[in-house]
């Protein structure tokens, strides 16, 4: 670690050379998994207690202790924040969640809040379908401690823990590098929910302009609620990354790695504002054939009503019964007046075509 870095320096060992060991949370199912690394390397333990003192004792300036949780419970996490000393306001926001993504310092402890996405496979799109799952992942990061939390039943941290233990390297960069893993696993995430909304999107493009009278309109605005509800978990996210790469938050070390997060961040928000203008001119061009279609059917309504009216007027007139009608009388007058009918029905059809309405 470079001097200067007060974040993730580790602290004085002088004063810790023999700590007491200190009592470790009961045991529940939301610990998912609790160990001490030490220069890049896994130390397993019987508990948290024996992992903080095995790191504390330590003389190595990488080693950490990273406690995974899912889902906790109050009691469990306010005996952590005893242990390693989280602020409460950060405490009470891990254990409630439904928090929007953001980077924020207390002392020396960094606390982390990051959106998770997952796309929900489902055979047919339809306007209750729900495409995309949230979730979230916060982390409490300390100089030789990193505590994350889960919440949701997707984006599990297990692979990206086994990803870092297979790089010592990275993992003698300490906390920030399990905080650059766990960043870059949910922006990856990020990447391929968003590649699946645009080939779903195409679809129902595809389906579109393929049939004229096709009714998607419910199909879209379903889509775009999903996009939308995507872009609320990926654009809060823009500024804690950054955060991240141009203070001095994490050893300079890192803020490549940072870096290199944060534009895989950007090309998922263009892809998302890309097909959120997508949608939004699906869903015009939609509403347009709708407007185009329903012109059409009057327009044959009227051509119809016009043709009818013919008939039924002289009809109507020759229905009054008066005793001077034309032709009354006359043997070849009721067929005539048939005639004349049909005729006029006939040239109305004929004009009704030539001008598109029928």
């Amino acid at each position: 670690m470079r001097p200067g870095i007060t974040l993730f320096k580790p602290l004085s060992r002088t004063a810790r050379t023999a700590p007491a060991p200190q009592p470790a949370p009961p045991c529940r199912s939301s610990l998912i998994d609790c160990a001490a690394y030490i220069d890049g390397l896994r130390f397993d333990t019987d508990g948290l207690a024996e992992a903080i003192h095995l790191v504390r004792a330590s003389k190595s300036d990488s080693a950490f202790v990273w406690v995974g949780l899912h889902s906790p419970e109050a009691e469990e996490l306010e005996q952590l924040a005893e242990v390693f000393g989280l602020h409460p306001l950060a405490v009470e926001d891990a254990v409630h969640a439904h928090q929007r993504p953001k980077l924020e310092r207390y002392d020396d402890v960094l606390f982390v809040v990051l959106k998770t996405v997952r796309y929900i496979e489902h055979e047919e799109l339809t306007s209750t379908s729900e495409v995309i799952e949230t979730g979230e992942v916060m982390a409490f990061l300390g100089p030789d401690f990193v505590v994350t939390v889960r919440h949701g039943d997707h984006c599990d941290l297990r692979p990206v823990r086994q990803r870092l233990e297979r790089s010592p390297d990275l993992l003698k960069m300490g906390p920030a590098a399990v905080l650059h893993a766990i960043s870059d696993h949910v922006v990856d995430d990020y990447l391929t929910v968003s590649d699946a909304m645009q080939t779903e999107l195409e679809d129902v493009e595809a389906t579109v302009f393929a049939d004229m009278r096709s009714s998607d309109i419910g199909r879209i605005y379903q889509l775009k609620r999903e996009l939308i509800e995507m872009k609320r978990a990926v654009a809060p996210l823009t500024a804690p990354l950054r955060q991240l790469t141009i203070r001095r938050l994490v050893p300079s070390d890192m803020r490549d790695y940072f870096r290199d997060v944060e534009d895989h961040l950007v090309r998922v928000r263009e892809q998302i504002d890309s097909s959120n203008e997508l949608c939004n001119s699906i869903l015009q061009a939609t509403l347009a054939q709708s407007n185009a279609i329903a012109n059409e059917d009057m327009r044959k309504i009227s051509a119809w009503v016009a043709i009818i009216a013919v008939p039924t007027m002289v009809a109507g007139i020759y229905g009054m019964n008066f005793d001077h009608m034309p032709e009354t009388k006359w043997t070849f007058g009721y067929p005539m007046v048939l005639g004349i009918m049909i005729v006029a029905c006939a040239l109305l059809y004929r004009g009704f075509r030539r001008n598109g309405w029928l």
